[in-house]
């Protein structure tokens, strides 16, 4: 299945863009993985030369596509007009030698998106292009409003046009709309209106500004780029594959500024006393080879599979581990259990998304088609299994019989977190809090469904030790174990909450 690509131009003072719209698309991909779903990714780049500057951009979303399958974008802006393409598919397929010829400048921002507001429709695609009185903007956005709802139904109010179901979209007619003498000064008046998770990179004709919320619910950091000028990317990875030094964190609250060989750094919200941090950042989402709040993401995970084996270890003969995410854990859980590590499971990595009816004989097949048991390595053995998370416990039982008849004599799974009972208002699709497993069953009762020897999930407090040396979970959000939200989401809207309005 494929989409015909979104391409803009838009031309200060003409009070015009000029679109190629392609169809939407409404397919459900069937889920072969019970993982919570990636939030996004962003990057924002900067040079003095404008050499490459798309060419620059396609590198690190590429870096970032784990955050994100269904679509890309880049918006790149050479100081007087802004160029836009972006499309349903993955970073490689997307930009093509062709779709990035046309896009010149020296300014750009990009995206990788999963949608947790909004479908995957093609009118949800980011970066959002518009032309202001004060020349084109373009947004693109990691994380979630829990007020979007209100902030739309305000815009609706004043007599704004909506084109798509993204809060994104409501964040860009919300800047667009500002008053002030230059875009930090609108961002500044607009930010405290905004509650939530985000991490923004905005672009404007001749510069490029990152905003974190005051909570740092989501990562993102900054480096300078070894030939001039600077980057700004979700994850350290993607800074260090454009070859980026002097990475830093941007700060909760703190707004990045961006032109040329300059960057400007400014504190516009206070950041809140206890912050936010997603701790799954560190389970799951994050490449292992990223660093954030200081920290290894490989070196944390590692440390989870020893605080797991601290914690629950079991009489067996092997660990293995789901893969990819869980490799560094089951490391780490074999090292502290003297049991030998060895793969028993082969991820097939090209299976891509297939666009077919979920029903739950096809989700068993999909765990067929992207897993593959290594009988020679698990035939006669008891096996310690170790995976990441728990979500909806739609794959954990096929996999269980996977590795049973590939000959396991014995099944026990470990979680490198504690149950998830609570859904993600913050930028995770995880569902409702009915679609969870560990909120309607014990775990005793999910044992049973999945049919293990054994199950157990790591601690909060051995959670937090791995994470942040220290068994308190403050300065970091584990709403979904324990439900305590850092703010509240009372206001907090379904994922396809506005979808219905717009066909």
């Amino acid at each position: 299945m494929s989409t015909t690509p979104h391409t803009s131009v838009c031309v200060p003072g003409t009070g015009r863009g000029r679109h190629l719209l392609g169809t939407q698309t409404t397919e459900t991909p069937v889920r072969i993985s019970d993982k919570p779903r990636d939030e996004c990714g962003v990057l924002g780049l900067s040079t003095p030369h404008g050499e490459g500057v798309a060419q620059l951009a396609f590198f690190g979303l590429f870096a970032l596509q784990h955050r994100g399958q269904e679509a890309a974008g880049i918006a790149v802006s050479d100081g007087k007009r802004s160029r836009l393409h972006k499309e349903a598919g993955l970073v490689s397929t997307v930009f093509t030698p062709e779709a990035l010829a046309p896009l010149t400048g020296y300014h750009a921002i990009g995206h990788t998106r999963y949608s947790t507001t909004g479908s995957n429709a093609e009118r949800n695609i980011q970066p959002f292009l518009v032309e202001t009185m004060h020349g084109p903007l373009s947004v693109a956005h990691n994380g979630n409003l829990v007020n979007a709802t209100a902030l739309r139904d305000e815009l609706l109010n004043k007599g704004f046009g909506l084109t798509a179901t993204s809060d994104t979209e409501v964040f860009t007619l919300m800047l667009a709309a500002a008053g002030g003498q230059t875009w930090q000064e609108r961002i500044e008046r607009t930010l405290p209106a905004w509650k939530g998770a985000y991490s923004l990179v905005i672009l404007a004709a001749d510069q490029v500004i990152a905003v974190r919320d005051p909570w740092g619910f989501r990562p993102l950091s900054v480096g300078r780029l070894p030939h001039g000028g600077h980057a700004v990317a979700s994850e350290t990875c993607a800074l260090s594959t454009l070859g980026c030094v002097d990475i830093d964190e941007v700060k909760p609250g703190e707004m990045v500024t961006l032109r040329g060989s300059e960057i400007e750094r400014t504190q516009v919200l206070a950041p809140q006393p206890k912050g936010a941090r997603c701790t799954f950042e560190f389970v799951y989402f994050s490449r292992p080879d990223s660093v954030w709040d200081g920290k290894s993401v490989h070196h944390a995970r590692q440390r989870l599979g020893i605080e797991l084996a601290r914690e629950s270890m079991v009489d067996a003969d092997v660990v293995i581990p789901v893969p990819d995410s869980s490799i560094p854990a089951a490391i780490g859980f074999a090292r502290e259990s003297g049991l030998p590590f060895n793969d028993g499971l082969i991820k097939n990595r090209y299976i891509g998304r297939t666009f077919i009816e979920p029903t739950q004989d096809i989700r068993e097949r999909g765990v067929a088609l992207k897993f593959n048991a290594l009988s020679e390595n698990l035939k006669g053995k008891r096996v310690i299994m170790i995976d990441d998370s728990l979500v909806r416990g739609t794959t954990a039982g096929p996999l269980v019989k996977l590795v049973r008849d590939a000959g396991a004599s014995e099944v026990h799974m470990r979680i490198t977190c504690p149950p998830i009972k609570h859904a993600c208002h913050f930028g995770v699709d995880m569902g409702h809090d009915n679609d969870l497993m560990a909120a309607r069953l014990s775990v005793a009762e999910i044992q049973e469904h999945i049919g293990a020897d054994s199950l157990a999930f790591l601690s909060l407090e051995g959670m937090m030790r791995a994470v942040n040396d220290t068994e308190s979970g403050e300065g970091y959000c584990n709403a979904c174990f324990t439900g305590d939200y850092p703010l509240a989401v009372g206001d907090a809207q379904a994922k396809l909450a506005f979808e219905g309005v717009i066909a």
